[in-house]
């Protein structure tokens, strides 16, 4: 049985996401198979993108904790499938509730958790990437109507957040997940397994 990678597979690259729940997480899991074999990300909308830590991610951690604590749970309902121009990234828009993502972004994107983005904040459910310039157009029609055709809802709830850790394999160990709203979830001195490596 698979348990995730192990310690010292893991790098000092971090991200805070939230998970798409099921069943619209396995439908959007399943379009990101059909766009990109052999990519197992699960469904998320990306709150801080990748970055390294320059100190602990225990105190990251705790600045996560402390500032998710204050976001009450909200909707997410999602458009329709679009092309960020330069990366050639193929992705599904967050319409309404973008602009709370937008600001627990800004708001968490402070003291250990601090990096100046590469590209503008933009919520979003990534399904294809480190594709080849030939092949976007083709694969943003074949996403367009693939999403047309879905028969699920496309709205979400956000109830929690999850700081995740990533790998030399390019996978993503979840390290801890903190319920909007709750003031309850543990301490990073409560916690022994946040590494930073």
């Amino acid at each position: 049985m698979y348990k995730g990678p192990l310690v010292r597979d893991r790098i000092n690259s971090y991200a805070l996401v939230t998970y798409v729940p099921e069943p619209l997480a396995g439908f959007l899991d399943g379009l990101r198979q059909e766009l990109v074999p052999n990519c197992f990300l699960r469904a998320h909308v990306t709150i801080l993108p990748p970055r390294p830590l320059p100190g602990s991610p225990a105190v990251a951690w705790d600045v996560i904790r402390a500032i998710g604590c204050q976001f009450a749970a909200f909707d997410v309902e999602l458009g329709g499938v679009d092309v960020f121009p330069v990366s050639d990234v193929i992705y599904v828009q967050c319409a309404r509730g973008a602009e709370i993502l937008d600001r627990m972004h800004t708001e968490m994107n402070i003291e250990g958790l601090t990096r100046e983005e590469e590209f503008p904040y933009c919520p979003h459910i990534t399904l294809a990437q480190d594709l080849k310039p030939d092949e976007v157009d083709e694969l943003l029609r074949f996403a367009r109507r693939r999403w047309a055709e879905c028969p699920l809802p496309k709205s979400f709830r956000v109830e929690r957040i999850s700081f995740v850790q990533s790998t030399r394999e390019n996978q993503w160990k979840d390290l801890r997940q903190c319920e909007l709203g709750r003031r309850d979830t543990p301490r990073v001195s409560e916690l022994t397994d946040l590494l930073l490596v």
